[in-house]
């Protein structure tokens, strides 16, 4: 396996690059590859994250490789997603056997609840990256053969999971609703909402997707380009209109009394309701989008 890929990733660490496109292989052993150095500034822990079919950063677990700037440390971990807690990841002998970040790191900036699987200490120079552990430089053959290591355990993880008829992947329910999020943050400046609405960043980190209240996660939280108020999006998932409609009148009175009182309301949804319709007009300062999936299939090689 080739792992120039790595060499660059943290080649570009090293500057204010935050571009990605077109610079990374979509795929590696048939997982999606996703990488980010930051959202408006570089961040403190850059990251390459390998995805199996139904799973995204922001709600699933997965192979991800973090670089801690800082520290200079590149871990290969059994990575956990912050922003949504996915029931039950990996598996109790990866779970019990392996060290998690936050007690391998004094203190580590993010992610300190994913497990360590394998740790380099990165030598980079423009020309060129080697590798160490404990003073000993290692192969990119050895670091090869680790990356294979870890996703052949999440290949076997993730078969577990399709065969559990109660699990999300099992049902379908991971391909559709739940990665609306994430497309719709991926795409916010192609979107509607990128023409109107600002992200909130902090420190090259994302704060708007799964916004923290002390009553539950916002799931989009923005500012709008005009007014600067604050606009609270919702996605309507499997659950009932009134639900939908009392979720995102609780959020918005949080932020009203915590952020600011300038705040109005999105909810996002797959078909038109006319429950929701009398709600929303009844409420006055929250609209209604629909959304459309297109699907494409891909062969998932184990």
């Amino acid at each position: 396996m080739d792992i120039d890929f790595i060499d660059n990733f943290l080649k570009q660490s090293q500057t204010d690059n935050l571009k990605t496109k077109g610079l990374y292989p979509e795929s590696v052993y048939d997982l999606d590859v996703k990488v980010s150095f930051g959202m408006g500034a570089p961040t403190h822990v850059p990251w390459i994250s390998t995805l199996g079919p139904g799973m995204s950063t922001s709600n699933g677990y997965y192979p991800v490789y973090l670089y801690y700037k800082k520290e200079n440390i590149l871990i290969l971990a059994y990575g956990i997603s912050e922003t949504v807690e996915y029931e039950e990841p990996w598996t109790r002998e990866i779970v019990e056997s392996n060290q998690k970040i936050k007690d391998f790191l004094k203190k580590p900036f993010r992610y300190g609840e994913s497990f360590v699987f394998e740790t380099y200490e990165p030598e980079i120079t423009e020309e060129e990256v080697k590798y160490f552990r404990e003073g000993v430089e290692i192969s990119k053959e050895e670091i090869s053969k680790d990356l294979k290591k870890i996703t052949d355990k999440y290949k076997d993880c993730l078969d577990i999971e399709v065969k559990d008829e109660d699990s999300d992947l099992s049902k379908g329910l991971f391909y559709m609703e739940s990665q609306l999020e994430d497309f719709i943050i991926q795409n916010w400046n192609e979107s509607e909402f990128g023409k109107k609405y600002d992200l909130i960043i902090e420190d090259g980190e994302l704060q708007s997707q799964q916004y923290r209240t002390d009553i539950g996660p916002i799931d989009i939280l923005a500012k709008d380009k005009v007014t600067d108020e604050y606009v609270v999006i919702e996605l309507k998932r499997n659950q009932t209109s009134d639900q939908t409609i009392g979720q995102i009148a609780r959020y918005m009175q949080w932020v009203e009394e915590n952020l600011s009182k300038n705040v109005k309301g999105v909810i996002v949804c797959g078909k038109w309701d006319e429950k929701l319709d009398y709600a929303r007009k009844r409420m006055g300062d929250v609209e209604v989008l629909l959304y459309e999936l297109n699907f494409s299939l891909k062969e998932y090689k184990k």
